[in-house]
């Protein structure tokens, strides 16, 4: 039996001796309620072709980033905006270990990919460092690409691509310095992806250094096209 499908067993059960409540409104019998997620901004046009970065010019399709330095990474698109339900379901999910929730979210991002295809053939979760992964118990870009997996039939490869180095948190980095934490913290352990088509799933976009840096690491290892979907965008 998939190791998503026990989770997901025994997550129902936990269910019925502890029902869940939305961590938006409250509402008893679901960790996300209909009515919050609508409430929730999603991410629309217009915005950057390449990066996903919102743009000020309607008339433009690229950033001024992007025109000035082509990224590796092809395309980032993201579900929501990085805020209510969706930032606290987040918080939650991975600073308070609910991972309960990591289902409907890994939910909201196959719809969206049902909805807005993105030409790939394999999905790659950004990687944590083992000694991250050994203090949260998991990886929330994992859970989710878990998720958008077995929803979408895509494969996904979670062990080629590695966090090889320690990062500091970006959290309070400007985006040079974000940029600066992450080069070269990744690399792939083989080129068993050579010649794929690699969809990266992580939780939050904020400048994009953490993407881009992997896709870097991908292109190195053989990758033919690097495109990443993610469940919220920092404004």
């Amino acid at each position: 039996m998939a190791l998503v499908t026990v989770q997901r067993l025994w997550r129902s059960t936990l269910d019925l001796l502890f029902p869940p409540r939305c961590v938006g409104c409250g509402e008893a019998g679901t960790w996300l309620c209909q009515r919050c997620i609508h409430q929730t901004a999603r991410v629309e046009p217009p915005f950057c072709i390449r990066c996903g970065r919102k743009l000020d010019d309607p008339a433009s399709t690229l950033c001024p980033q992007c025109r000035a330095a082509p990224l590796k990474i092809e395309r980032i698109r993201s579900v929501f905006t990085f805020e209510g339900v969706i930032r606290e379901a987040i918080h939650r999910l991975k600073y308070d270990g609910i991972t309960a929730l990591a289902p409907p979210l890994g939910r909201l991002m196959a719809e969206h990919w049902l909805t807005h295809p993105m030409q790939s053939d394999m999905i790659v979760p950004v990687p944590l460092h083992r000694e991250r992964v050994r203090k949260r118990g998991f990886n929330q870009a994992r859970l989710l690409a878990g998720e958008l997996s077995e929803r979408t039939n895509l494969a996904m490869d979670d062990t080629t691509l590695v966090r090889h180095r320690a990062t500091a948190s970006q959290v309070g980095l400007d985006v040079e310095q974000r940029k600066a934490n992450v080069q070269d913290a990744f690399r792939c352990t083989s080129r068993r992806l050579a010649n794929r088509q690699v969809l990266l799933i992580d939780d939050v976009c904020t400048s994009g250094s953490t993407l881009e840096a992997c896709a870097v690491a991908l292109r190195g290892g053989g990758v033919d096209s690097v495109q990443a979907l993610t469940l919220a965008r920092a404004r």
